[in-house]
């Protein structure tokens, strides 16, 4: 009996893993870094409010981990992460046969950087930092656009999963900062 329930528990992760799930884990350090301030991103797309919803859904994401502990004060945190909104984008994804919009997909495109306190660059893969999210289409205009800030706040919290998870493979591996600029991202052009 004990042998069938184990083969039973490896059948459900082979199936989960078929299709598309896997276990995430909540906790999980980041290396040597114990304090982690988020500045609110500048939005620059034309999606009034977004930089709230990303600030929330990377805010929520560090919380949830419980790996690192947030400060307000950059200061005093180990690890700052900035940045801005580079675009939010919006096409159509999928139509009927009378090529009316049944599926909008919203892309949401972030350009962020993590500093330690001393002003070493930790290096974040940019593909961590784009993604897409679909929603449907509707006639009723509040419909629409809930259905829109619904998408941007899973695509939001995707990608805070994604940078979480990217932030943790870099400072766990040990990986070289980069050195330090003197300009943040987005504070120029």
């Amino acid at each position: 009996m004990p042998r069938r329930r184990r083969v039973g528990w490896l059948a459900l992760l082979a199936l989960a893993h078929g299709c598309g799930y896997s276990i995430v884990r909540t906790g999980g350090s980041l290396g040597d870094v114990h304090s982690v301030a988020i500045e609110t991103p500048r939005n620059d797309s034309w999606e009034p409010g977004a930089e709230y919803v990303v600030a929330e859904a990377l805010r929520s994401e560090f919380l949830r981990r419980k790996g690192v502990r947030l400060v307000e004060d950059p200061s005093s945190a180990d690890l700052v992460l900035r940045g801005r909104i580079h675009r939010i984008g919006t096409r159509t994804a999928s139509v009927d046969s009378v090529v009316l919009a049944l599926e909008y997909e919203i892309t949401l495109e972030l350009d962020l950087e993590a500093r330690r306190s001393g002003g070493a660059a930790v290096p974040i893969d940019v593909g961590a930092l784009r993604d897409s999210e679909r929603y449907l289409a509707s006639a009723d205009p509040e419909v629409m656009r809930k259905n829109r800030q619904e998408a941007l706040r899973q695509v939001a919290s995707v990608l805070a999963g994604r940078l979480y998870l990217a932030l943790q493979e870099t400072l766990e591996s040990g990986a070289p900062p980069e050195p330090a600029s003197p300009a943040a991202p987005g504070t120029s052009g």
